[in-house]
């Protein structure tokens, strides 16, 4: 059972630690405490020996419903092409019965679902948490500078000549040094929302600008591979980029476990948050390192794959009608975004392929407009 003190001397000043604030961190856990007898709307406490998690059961509904159409997309996916496979002989093969379409399932069409599915749910965790740090719905990577980083870099190696294989580790270094400048020019007051997205605003223009110099006395041919890479495609690619991927996110799953638990205090005030014990300029360089990270990495290994982050968090906000885009939920939706824009570009026009960054740029154009006029509304 908690209890509270309530002092009798004077308020605390903003941002002490003292009674006031003790007091706000001990209702805040007595309520969690309590919500699995009272209940908190829409709310449940789930308990697993010593260690309790309060859950949104709206959050929980909408990730079941992401994961069983991701399933269904996949295989959906799978089905489709030339040759054409049936849905119940795509899950034979995947449930390893064997039949005559194994290897046109499993060589050529799984590894490029799998890492369209990787990818997406990589995009939608790195915008949730661009997006929770900036405190802005039109953050994301490709916005604040990360995807122009690792463009730029890309750029670079396919018009010198360099290697394939050096690409992507290229494109990393690239996104990653785009990340030091934005938190070199950001980082002043605390990386302050407004700051954070300016100074993205004007790397990504920045670095966007030497890419166009660098294609411009490319040879031409080097100047399109360079072009289709910036586009953002999935052809050609399998296995390899999403082990790298899937590798990131695993080996960032206790930064993720925290960041999920740490987006619930990205909405309070810095007097607030340090009020009840939190450091709030710790949380957002450690959330935004994580989600440039991310971006980085992601953007190596499929290329500039635009709006996915941008449009997946805050369609899983208002899906699970939350304050703060749900980490999970955008991870699925972003994977389902990508699947489906894979699938569409291989099939709507076949036999010719579009890269799967031009379907989601046609996604992202109408979501940008839908923003504007829904903030002319609030405004009017």
């Amino acid at each position: 059972m908690t209890t509270t003190r309530r002092s009798s001397g004077p308020t605390d000043p903003p941002g002490s630690a003292g009674p006031v604030g003790l007091s706000a961190v001990a209702v805040g856990a007595g309520r969690a405490d309590s919500a699995g007898r009272a209940g908190l709307p829409g709310r449940s406490l789930l308990r697993i020996g010593p260690a309790s998690l309060l859950i949104r059961r709206r959050a929980v509904l909408v990730a079941a419903v992401l994961t069983v159409l991701l399933l269904l997309a996949v295989v959906l996916s799978l089905s489709l092409g030339t040759p054409y496979v049936a849905p119940a002989d795509v899950l034979r093969a995947l449930s390893g019965a064997g039949t005559p379409y194994d290897l046109v399932v499993f060589d050529l069409r799984l590894p490029r679902v799998v890492l369209a599915a990787v990818a997406g749910a990589a995009f939608g965790v790195a915008g949730t948490l661009i997006q929770s740090v900036a405190r802005n719905p039109l953050a994301s990577p490709d916005v604040i500078g990360i995807t122009q980083g690792a463009g730029l870099a890309a750029t670079v190696a396919l018009t010198s000549g360099m290697a394939a294989v050096l690409v992507a580790p290229t494109a990393l270094v690239g996104g990653l040094l785009a990340a030091v400048l934005l938190f070199a020019l950001g980082a002043r007051h605390g990386l302050a929302a407004q700051r954070f997205v300016l100074a993205g605003v004007a790397v990504a223009f920045g670095f966007r600008a030497l890419t166009e110099v660098v294609m411009l006395t490319a040879d031409p041919i080097d100047g399109l591979r360079a072009q289709i890479w910036l586009i953002g495609t999935l052809a050609g690619k399998g296995w390899t980029e999403a082990a790298w991927i899937a590798g990131t996110l695993l080996v960032l799953l206790p930064v993720l476990a925290w960041a999920g638990w740490a987006l619930n205090s990205t909405a309070l005030d810095d007097d607030t948050a340090r009020g009840v014990g939190l450091r709030p300029v710790a949380r957002r360089l450690g959330l935004a390192g994580t989600g440039v990270l991310v971006a980085a990495m992601v953007t190596a290994q499929v290329g500039a794959v635009d709006f996915v982050a941008l449009v997946a968090p805050q369609v899983a906000r208002r899906l699970v009608r939350a304050e703060r885009p749900p980490l999970v939920c955008a991870a699925l939706l972003g994977a389902l975004l990508l699947v489906l824009a894979d699938l569409a570009g291989r099939r709507l026009f076949a036999p010719t392929q579009l890269p799967a960054g031009v379907l989601t740029a046609a996604i992202g154009g109408p979501y940008l407009i839908f923003l504007l006029l829904r903030g002319r509304r609030r405004s009017s």
